[in-house]
C-alpha cells in the first residue's frame, strides 16, 4: 500500500464519483478504477460499492478512509514542520470563508497574497459557518474565516475584526432622521438576509422581531437587498465594507445606527488546535489586515495568535 493509493481512496470518497475524483488526481477514470481494484485485491476486501447511480464506501472502506486521512495528515505534518523550521511560507493553503464576508476580502486578498507568496498553492472556498467548522474538523481546509460563534471542541477561535452595520433606507422612509435606534424602526418594511444579518454577536432587534413584519424577504446577497429597498421602499442593514460598492446616489440613503453592540458583526479566524503553521497563518492575517480598516481589527489579534502557538 502506498501514500498515492491512500490519496486515491480519499478522493473517491470525497466526490463519490470516479470521473470527478480522477479529474482532481489528474489521472484517467480507467486508471483510477484499476488502481482501486488493485488495492482491494491487495487488502482482500471491497472498499467501495459501485453502481451507475452512486459510489459509496463499504464498512471496510470507511475504516480504511479514516486511517488514510490520519496517515496523510501526519505525512503533511512532517513537511509543514520542516517548512516552519526553515522559516518558509510555502506549500498548499486552503481557506474556507463565509459567503457574506468573501466579497469584501477575497478579490484583493487573492491578488495581494499570490503576489507576496508565490510559493504557496492557494485555494479558497465559500461555505457557511457550520461548514467551515466541519471542513476544519475533517481537515479539508487549513484556515476558516466566518462569523463568530461557531464552536467545536477541537477548533480554536481567534477574534479577527468587528464590522459596524448601517441602515440603508428608501428615500421615503424616515430619510430626515440623521441616525436610527433599532427600536424605532418599522419592522413591516424590513428586508433581511438571515445568514449575514441575524448574528449571535449582533443581538439585532431587527431579527428578533422578524415575525412582526409582513414583507420580510430573506435574500441571498446584500446587493439584492439594496435593490429591493430601492424599488419597494423600506430599509435593510448593510455592513460598513459594502459602502464603497454603493453609487453616490445610494450613499445618500445610508444612516448610522445608535449603539455599537447592536449594530455590528464580528468575524473570527478558525483553525484546528493542532495547527502548527505559524508563519502561514501570520501571512494570511498580514494580507487580510491590509484590506480591513484598522479600526475594525481586534486589538488583541496578534497577542492571541502568539499565545495560541506558544501553548504548543
Amino acid at each position: 500500500m502506498t501514500l498515492q493509493q491512500l490519496k486515491y481512496v480519499i478522493a473517491i470518497d470525497r466526490y463519490r464519483n470516479f470521473a470527478k475524483a480522477a479529474a482532481e488526481l489528474d489521472v484517467t477514470q480507467p486508471t483510477l478504477s484499476a488502481l482501486l481494484l488493485k488495492l482491494e485485491n491487495e487488502l482482500g476486501v471491497r472498499l467501495f460499492e459501485r453502481s451507475n447511480k452512486c459510489v459509496r464506501p463499504t464498512a471496510f472502506g470507511k475504516t480504511v478512509i479514516r486511517q488514510a486521512e490520519q496517515i496523510l495528515s501526519q505525512t503533511e505534518l512532517i513537511s509543514e514542520t520542516i517548512a516552519e523550521q526553515k522559516k518558509e511560507v510555502s506549500g498548499s493553503l486552503s481557506i474556507g470563508i463565509g459567503p457574506s464576508i468573501a466579497p469584501y476580502l477575497m478579490p484583493w486578498f487573492i491578488k495581494k497574497y499570490t503576489d507576496s507568496y508565490p510559493d504557496v498553492k492557494l485555494t479558497v472556498n465559500e461555505m457557511r459557518g457550520d461548514m467551515v467548522i466541519e471542513s476544519l474538523r475533517l481537515e479539508k481546509i487549513d484556515v476558516g474565516i466566518a462569523i463568530s460563534g461557531n464552536t467545536a471542541q477541537e477548533i480554536m477561535e481567534i477574534p479577527f475584526y468587528c464590522e459596524p452595520f448601517h441602515v440603508y433606507v428608501a428615500k421615503d422612509c424616515l430619510l430626515k432622521m440623521p441616525k436610527f435606534n433599532p427600536a424605532d424602526l418599522l419592522h413591516e418594511k424590513m428586508w433581511i438576509m438571515k445568514e449575514s444579518q441575524c448574528m449571535r454577536e449582533s443581538a439585532f432587534s431587527f431579527c428578533k422581531k422578524r415575525s412582526i413584519g409582513r414583507h420580510i424577504y430573506e435574500a441571498g446577497s446584500i446587493e439584492t437587498l439594496i435593490r429591493i429597498v430601492d424599488i419597494n421602499g423600506g430599509f435593510t442593514i448593510i455592513p460598513e465594507m459594502h459602502l464603497p460598492f454603493l453609487t453616490d446616489a445610494q450613499r445618500e440613503n445610508v444612516r448610522p445606527i445608535e449603539g455599537e453592540y447592536v449594530s455590528q458583526r464580528c468575524v473570527t479566524i478558525y483553525v484546528r488546535k493542532d495547527f502548527i503553521r505559524y508563519r502561514m497563518l501570520k501571512s494570511v492575517i498580514e494580507i487580510m489586515s491590509s484590506i480591513i480598516p484598522r479600526k475594525m481589527i481586534d486589538i488583541g489579534l496578534h497577542d492571541n495568535i502568539a499565545l495560541f502557538f506558544k501553548k504548543k
